[in-house]
């Protein structure tokens, strides 16, 4: 069986991320072209959105990555987030742009701005692959979008369900008899 036979339609083709990779990296290195902004890449998911966004930015920038939780075994956010790995640097004083897979329900991001900030953060911005504003719980915007998706289970590029489907060149979405069983 082919990971493939289990995507419902192809939401996001790979010539479709490489495009808003392109114009999301103009945007971050025009905004950051005079500073040396910390990248906090939130894992497992963005990874692969971190590489090839930065590969294409034509400014400075540090990397860092930091583990988090707030699904637990669910595919709902928990609410409640847990620090699987922090940082290895300190922020204080730095401009922080996490950079996220998706901003579902936005409670990881709102935790995290909120712990950034009593870190003495500069500034911290968000830049998100996707947004699915349907599910929106709490208040919080993305500063930097690629795009918009509905509300619907999307896997690929990143995005893993059970672990699996990060490695599709692609976002697709995924059919519902494979996550209802």
């Amino acid at each position: 069986m082919k990971l493939s036979d289990d995507i419902e339609r192809v939401l996001i083709s790979a010539e479709e991320l490489e495009q808003i990779n392109g114009e999301l990296a103009q945007q971050l290195s025009n905004d950051y072209k005079d500073k040396n902004p910390i990248f906090v890449c939130v894992l497992k998911g963005a990874v692969l959105f971190l590489t090839d966004l930065v590969r294409k930015m034509d400014s400075p920038v540090e990397i860092e990555f930091m583990d988090v939780s707030s699904y637990g075994d669910g595919m709902e956010s928990s609410g409640d987030v847990k620090i699987l790995k922090d940082l290895d640097v300190s922020v204080a004083g730095r401009d922080v742009v996490f950079i996220e897979d998706i901003v579902d329900t936005g409670q990881t991001l709102k935790y995290l701005i909120e712990l950034f900030k009593t870190r003495k953060a500069k500034s911290v911005k968000i830049c998100t692959l996707l947004d699915k504003k349907e599910n929106r719980v709490a208040n919080i915007n993305s500063d930097y979008v690629g795009t918009t998706v509905p509300n619907e289970f999307v896997v690929g590029y990143g995005l893993d369900f059970a672990e699996k489907y990060r490695n599709l060149p692609y976002i697709g979405v995924l059919k519902p008899e494979v996550y209802e069983n």
